[in-house]
């Protein structure tokens, strides 16, 4: 609080080992145990599936470097939206808010609620698959649950996600070193001709990485935090650098082990293939792997969570979404009302939700705005060359992966056309009519501060002003 004004900013708690751990918290989710029988399936060989995941973390690691720059260069937080804002205009900032706090964050909180609720109640079906009902009801659980602990206290959010990332770090090792013992027992079939029968059209390739790729997702949530981020300059790049690399290195290995234990059928034919890995390696302690990705994928939920709801924070500051979402907690000092939003539209997600068409259609939205913000990167470093940047990179590493998102978004529609992703593109597009009534004409400004005034009293909420 600060005593002079008498406003409310949202405090810099989170160190670097914090940083590390809200990345690699997040990344390291149910992706690796949920994409890796699918991105095989894709891509059609073990050889080719490794070098999917190769070429995802690489890709991953020269985007956050662009990414490192621009959250130094714009110190504020909220990510893309911020960027894109800043570079590119109100509109297609609002464009993205709409879809990212309507669709994309929730999508992504339910894909990987969903998967953990799959590990959750894997142990009570062993012979057959669980109810659909049943696995909603556990997930919906730990989205509240989340959102409560989000809600209550940053630093007791952090340490959550300290506690998780250190929890799956030991899951994965367990797998990498099974899969050691099996390679060094001699089990390397899967490795003989290891590129036979691989796919090499453009559509196959596109959803293998975006498979993969959502492995890797939450690589950019420590810019979503930047004004909680303790020496930002310093650390952001630090965090990135640190984070990525181990995630990358922990999944090809844990790939390989994979791979050592399972047959290339075996794995594409696994719904839960940490827990086939678990009951042919660990025998009777297989139930060890169905916790270990439980407890990977709800610190992977914790760390979503908390980025996503200062998504909402942010865009309600700049007036793109309704007042009371740029509002924190008095005493708590936590974006409750934005966070309680994000709750909320999850839980309607979950009730149609699906795993693998989130995914898709997840990716195919995030890689299509990550391109607008890299050619907001470009923009800066070409017309505004004279703003001080703590951190920088050759142009050329944006305009390589600015080529790879156009790739990415492009490829699975040229190659096998699909009516869901035109309905996607509308839903983008359709911010942009939204932002002329409401956003540009503000259209019913009477409800919504009666709205904004009983929230406020209820929530215990008041304005925050930005943390630079």
């Amino acid at each position: 609080m600060d005593d002079k004004e008498h406003k409310l900013s949202l405090k810099r708690e989170v160190g670097l080992m914090g940083a590390v751990s809200l990345i690699g918290g997040t990344m390291i989710g149910s992706g690796i145990f949920m994409s890796p029988q699918t991105v095989l399936a894709s891509i059609g060989s073990p050889g080719a599936s490794l070098v999917v995941w190769a070429c995802c973390g690489l890709l991953v690691i020269t985007v956050s470097f662009c990414y490192a720059e621009l959250g130094t260069v714009i110190k504020e937080s909220g990510g893309e939206y911020i960027y894109i804002l800043r570079t590119s205009g109100p509109v297609v900032a609002f464009m993205l808010v709409f879809s990212s706090v309507m669709f994309v964050r929730p999508a992504g909180i339910v894909g990987i609620s969903l998967s953990f609720a799959q590990y959750v109640v894997a142990p009570f079906y062993p012979e057959c698959s669980p109810p659909v009902l049943v696995v909603k009801f556990v997930a919906a659980a730990a989205i509240l649950t989340l959102a409560v602990v989000n809600s209550m206290n940053v630093r007791f959010s952090m340490s959550v996600q300290v506690f998780f990332m250190v929890a799956k770090v030991l899951a994965l090792a367990v797998i990498i070193i099974g899969g050691v013992v099996m390679l060094v027992r001699g089990h390397n079939e899967s490795f003989k001709d290891s590129f036979e029968n691989t796919n090499l059209g453009i559509n196959p390739i596109g959803i293998a990485f975006y498979q993969g790729l959502w492995s890797y997702d939450g690589w950019n949530n420590l810019n979503y935090v930047t004004e909680e981020l303790k020496r930002p300059e310093k650390n952001l790049p630090r965090a990135l650098l640190i984070a990525i690399s181990l995630v990358t290195g922990l999944y090809l290995m844990v790939n390989v082990s994979y791979l050592a234990v399972m047959t290339p059928k075996e794995l594409m034919s696994s719904n839960a293939v940490a827990v086939t890995w678990g009951n042919k390696v660990l025998g009777s302690w297989g139930w060890i792997m169905s916790v270990a990705a439980a407890l990977s994928a709800f610190g992977s939920l914790n760390g979503s969570f908390f980025s996503g709801g200062r998504v909402c924070f942010v865009a309600a500051r700049e007036g793109h979404m309704p007042e009371i979402l740029s509002m924190a907690h008095v005493h708590r000092l936590t974006p409750s009302p934005a966070l309680i939003f994000t709750t909320v539209i999850s839980l309607v997600v979950l009730i149609p939700g699906d795993f693998q068409s989130i995914v898709n259609f997840c990716s195919f939205t995030a890689w299509f705005f990550y391109g607008i913000t890299l050619g907001g990167l470009i923009y800066l470093k070409i017309k505004k060359k004279d703003l001080p940047r703590p951190y920088s990179v050759p142009i050329i590493l944006p305009i390589l992966v600015l080529f790879v998102a156009i790739f990415l978004v492009l490829a699975p529609i040229i190659d096998n056309p699909q009516i869901e992703y035109l309905y996607v593109a509308l839903f983008i597009l359709s911010g942009a009519l939204i932002y002329v009534p409401f956003i540009h004409f503000k259209l019913c400004p009477g409800l919504l501060r009666k709205m904004t005034v009983f929230l406020q009293l209820f929530l215990e909420v008041a304005p925050a002003d930005k943390n630079l």
